[in-house]
């Protein structure tokens, strides 16, 4: 009696933990972004906010969702990249309104212009959805083509989650380039190391395709490259540290 007594304790706390790691693993990813969010909406500036974190994130997880298609991974994952595509996109209207309503004597730019200098700086968030939605048929229809060929599908899914592992590489670049952290959120950067780090993990568990934890490694390794540098930078300054802090974004910004 006690032995099936035990072994029912221990079946619930297994599912709860598959329950939370499973939720940590669909959402986990969006969390960073929610403070950005409110720190947006409260301020009425978005200058501390990439939108290209937006683009390389909608294509990186739109890629994702193609390359299902010709090779299965845990349904999971695909509610991850649909649930940051969602996310992405309430980020873009967001900040395309707070943009305009602060430049009203600029001039509106539209995706229809064709206007590569303008690219992803469009004026209304109607333009973002237009070229995404570009983008995702002709990806689509691309894929739908080649859906035969392994090397293509292959292809598609180390692309995917690639352009997802080189988030971090702009702010690694502009610290390297600065020669300090200054102005960049390390809580942030602790988030994305952390989730990084279980989502890992979590692939490489699940057995996901090798793309997938491959990428991830690149992406901790990215992330720890950057915490290296804010210890090495505050340990051995390489400049005085300016009095005016600039803005970074508190997601991966470009």
């Amino acid at each position: 009696m006690e032995d099936e007594v035990f072994d029912q304790v221990v079946s619930a706390f297994h599912s709860l933990v598959s329950w939370v790691a499973a939720g940590a693993m669909v959402f986990g990813g969006v969390v960073p972004y929610i403070p950005q969010y409110r720190d947006i909406r409260r301020t009425q500036n978005a200058e501390g906010f990439s939108t290209y974190v937006c683009l390389v994130l909608l294509v990186a997880n739109i890629l994702r969702i193609l390359f299902r298609f010709g090779r299965y991974f845990e349904t999971l994952l695909l509610w991850q990249s649909i649930i940051m595509i969602a996310t992405m996109l309430i980020m873009l209207n967001l900040c395309t309104d707070v943009r305009v309503a602060s430049d009203l004597n600029t001039k509106r730019r539209s995706f229809v212009d064709f206007d590569w200098s303008y690219f992803w700086l469009w004026s209304r968030f109607l333009d973002y959805m237009q070229c995404v939605l570009a983008f995702t048929l002709t990806a689509a229809y691309v894929t739908y083509l080649f859906l035969d060929s392994a090397l293509f599908v292959e292809s598609l899914g180390f692309l995917a989650v690639f352009t997802e592992a080189m988030l971090g590489t702009p702010q690694l670049y502009r610290n390297y380039q600065n020669k300090c952290t200054e102005g960049m959120s390390i809580k942030m950067v602790l988030m994305w190391t952390s989730g990084d780090t279980f989502k890992t993990g979590y692939f490489l568990l699940t057995q996901a395709p090798v793309q997938f934890w491959t990428c991830g490694l690149l992406q901790v390794l990215v992330d720890f490259t950057i915490l290296f540098q804010v210890y090495y930078y505050s340990r051995y300054p390489q400049k005085p540290a300016s009095h005016t802090v600039s803005h970074t974004t508190s997601a991966k910004a470009l």
